[in-house]
């Protein structure tokens, strides 16, 4: 059942000693770069292997939260976000230049990227700074949010993505991490998810509803403790 028109993107450059085995079974690498995790030794660690494996990179900004590795909501105001945002996506791009990288994309991570889902205050903030100042470089959205429609409404380029390891809510919000299997960490749990995606374009929610949905890109956690096992199966059944 080979899919090649959707690629696989992978959060990395977060500390999981097992990059240069998931990389090869990846298409997108987007890279911490300060704000959750991240310092110049580790972008620069995960973009060589991202380049020694030819596949593309892209810039993974969130809350200025490393304490809680971004996945807790800030309150934070907007030009104290902005300008993190902005030291973090510049930090990736000067050790891109200097491994000679290009930037492929953009995707917030964590409490940041659920949060502008969800509030049309904070995803016009987010997609102003980046019609400023990344008007061609696409970002990853989540179906049927707030900043899909910002961006939409701003003409900014988009993928839109969804997770092949995370669980679905009924209103097409993931699960909350503190609950149990909101992280899909099974091979059969993860084929599962995604097979009703590739033969229906549906995914199947915690309640096993399915709900209708279209994507260009597939998300899978690099610190989800079984990519090992699922990911090579996964990319052998569906795309090879």
């Amino acid at each position: 059942m080979p899919q090649p028109y959707y690629t696989i993107n992978c959060d990395l450059g977060e500390g999981i000693p097992n990059e240069a085995a998931i990389i090869p079974l990846i298409d997108l690498a987007s890279i911490a770069c300060g704000g959750h995790f991240g310092n110049r030794e580790s972008i620069r660690a995960t973009l060589k292997l991202v380049k020694k494996f030819e596949k593309k990179a892209g810039a993974h900004p969130s809350y200025p939260d490393q304490e809680n590795f971004g996945r807790k909501s800030m309150s934070i105001y907007p030009d104290e976000l902005i300008k993190s945002i902005r030291n973090q996506i510049t930090l990736f791009l000067e050790i891109a230049k200097e491994e000679n990288i290009e930037l492929d994309h953009i995707k917030f991570h964590g409490a940041l990227y659920n949060d502008a889902a969800q509030n049309e205050a904070l995803a016009e903030v987010l997609i102003n700074f980046l019609i400023q100042e990344f008007p061609k470089t696409p970002l990853f959205v989540p179906r049927y949010s707030e900043i899909e429609k910002m961006a939409i409404k701003k003409n900014l380029p988009i993928k839109r993505e969804i997770f092949g390891d995370r669980a679905y809510q009924d209103n097409f919000k993931l699960v909350n991490r503190s609950l149990n299997n909101s992280l899909l960490t099974q091979q059969n749990q993860v084929f599962q998810h995604l097979i009703s995606f590739f033969t229906d374009s549906k995914i199947r929610t915690y309640t096993g509803k399915l709900l209708p949905v279209q994507a260009d890109t597939i998300c899978f956690h690099g610190d989800n403790p079984g990519i090992m096992e699922f990911l090579p199966f996964i990319r052998e059944q569906f795309w090879n």
